[in-house]
C-alpha cells in the first residue's frame, strides 16, 4: 500500500519520534511510507475555537496534500477524528470541497485502526518488557469509537504485562484549549487520573494521542513517579534489538 503519514503539529513540533516509530513499524509490515512535505495543521484547533474561515482553508490544503494515497494514517484520534468527522460538516454539499472531502477523508486512520481493520493484524511483531497501562483519550475513545483496538495490539507485544486502568473513560483534563482556559479545572482532572495510574503499578503509561501524553506527563514527572509516557506507536515499534529507554 502507498501509505502518507499525517504527522499533526504537537508530534512534528515535541514529539517527532513518534512520527519516526509510525514509519518503521509500518515499513516492517510492509508498507510504502510517504511523508507529504507540504502537509499542515488539520484546523482541529482553529475550529475548536471558532476560526471557522481558517480551518476551511486548511481543511482545503489537507485534502490537496492527501489526495491519490491509499491511506493515510495519523499517530492522533484527535486529529483523525477531525478530519473525518469535522471535514464533512465545513464544505458545501455538492462543491468541489465537499468531493475532494469525501474522497480522502474515508481513508484517513488512526494507526490502530489502520493496524487491525486495514492491514487485518495484531500482532505486530513488537517486544516490551514492561509493565504498561492503557489510556483511551476522548476522541478516540468516543470520536473514533476505537474500542479494544489498541489493547489488542498491546496485547500481542512479547514480553508485556497489559494492567487496566481505573476509571480509564474519564477525561484526563487536557482537552487542547480547554487546559489554557480552565487550568484549574484541567489540573483537577489530571491530578485524578493520575492517581489512577499509579494505582496500577505500571511503568509506563500508554496512549494514542501525545497530547493527552504530555498533560498527564507533566504530572507525573512534577510529581516524580518514575512511570513514563509512551505513544502506543513507540512500543509497537520496539523490538527484540531496539527498545525505547
Amino acid at each position: 500500500m502507498r501509505v502518507a503519514l499525517f504527522i499533526t503539529c504537537v508530534n512534528d513540533t515535541l514529539f517527532p519520534g513518534t512520527g519516526k516509530a509510525v514509519v518503521s513499524l509500518l515499513r516492517r509490515l510492509g508498507c510504502d511510507v510517504d511523508f507529504p512535505a507540504a502537509q499542515t495543521c488539520c484546523g482541529q484547533m482553529h475550529v475548536n475555537t471558532g476560526y471557522r474561515d481558517e480551518g476551511v482553508r486548511l481543511a482545503r490544503h489537507f485534502t490537496e496534500v492527501f489526495a491519490g494515497y491509499d491511506a493515510v494514517v495519523a499517530p492522533s484520534g484527535s486529529c483523525a477524528a477531525m478530519v473525518r468527522e469535522q471535514y464533512p460538516k465545513l464544505v458545501r454539499p455538492g462543491s468541489r470541497g465537499a468531493v475532494a472531502v469525501a474522497e480522502v477523508a474515508p481513508r484517513v486512520h488512526e494507526l490502530s485502526e489502520f493496524l487491525v481493520d486495514v492491514l487485518k493484524v495484531d500482532d505486530v511483531g513488537a517486544y516490551f518488557p514492561h509493565r504498561v497501562t492503557y489510556h483511551p483519550t476522548c476522541h478516540s475513545l468516543r470520536g473514533l469509537h476505537l474500542g479494544d483496538r489498541p489493547t489488542r495490539l498491546l496485547e500481542k507485544v512479547r514480553g508485556l504485562e497489559l494492567v487496566p486502568l481505573p476509571a480509564a473513560q474519564e477525561c484526563c483534563g487536557f482537552g487542547g484549549t480547554f487546559a489554557v482556559k480552565n487550568p484549574a479545572v484541567s489540573a483537577a482532572m489530571g491530578a485524578d487520573k493520575v492517581r489512577n495510574v499509579l494505582d496500577t503499578g505500571a511503568e509506563v503509561l500508554c496512549a494514542a494521542d501525545n497530547s493527552c501524553l504530555m498533560h498527564i506527563g507533566g504530572t507525573l514527572s512534577r510529581q516524580r513517579t518514575g512511570v513514563r509516557v509512551m505513544h502506543l506507536a513507540e512500543i509497537l515499534a520496539a523490538t527484540d534489538q531496539e527498545t525505547p529507554s
